[in-house]
């Protein structure tokens, strides 16, 4: 009879998980008061280097085991970008000979970025509602590649992250799902006066498959 029983729990509580798997395609945003990075050299007033937005596009997938908890883990790419100041560079001439001083005009650099984060989720309704609304906050790391430098030279920041957003079921087995997050963490290059962290929000839409 025991036995029966904790077949009969065992069961139920494998029936009571869903699993997702969804594509989403948005923005990445970077709050102007923590998107710069560092300046051209010592000096505070060198110039200063900033973060610009760009497209996103990830993938999540999403284990909901409770009524009203899941987890979700996924990756995303980017294409942001780094608005670099105008700078001078002046380079010493040999013995008896002039100097010479180039003028390297403001530019924006291309700064594409990987992805992967953990989030624990937070239901508003239980599994089984079409319109579910939820909070989110988990943990990611994100590689950013070098301006100019060769494929594969990446830092890497990792931190924390922190949103919601809302799912809807559409017809079985599809869905949409929008998305809010703001993730929290270093800054990247190893700038001069580079303080503070670096504030990246997500705003998302997308499709999901539920099972």
């Amino acid at each position: 009879m025991r036995l029966h029983w904790l077949v009969l729990v065992f069961s139920t509580a494998g029936f009571a998980q869903s699993f997702e798997a969804s594509v989403n395609f948005g923005e990445s945003v970077f709050a102007s008061k923590n998107a710069d990075i560092g300046t051209a050299d010592v000096d505070p007033a060198s110039g200063t280097y900033r973060m610009t937005d760009g497209f996103r596009i990830g993938f999540r997938l999403t284990l909901n085991s409770w009524r009203f908890m899941g987890h979700e883990f996924g990756y995303a790419y980017s294409r942001t970008g780094v608005s670099a100041p105008a700078t001078t560079v002046t380079t010493v001439g040999l013995p008896s000979q002039p100097g010479t001083t180039q003028t390297i005009p403001a530019q924006n650099i291309s700064v594409p970025s990987h992805q992967g984060f953990y989030d624990f989720l937070l239901y508003a309704a239980p599994e089984g509602f079409r319109i579910r609304p939820f909070a989110a906050g988990g943990v990611q790391f994100t590689a950013f590649s070098q301006p100019g430098a060769y494929y594969g030279n990446r830092e890497t920041k990792y931190g924390i992250n922190y949103g919601g957003g809302i799912k809807f079921k559409v017809k079985e087995p599809w869905g949409l799902r929008l998305d809010v997050r703001q993730y929290n963490m270093g800054k990247p290059f190893k700038l001069f006066n580079n303080n503070g962290r670096l504030l990246m929000w997500e705003f998302s839409g997308g499709i999901s498959f539920m099972l």
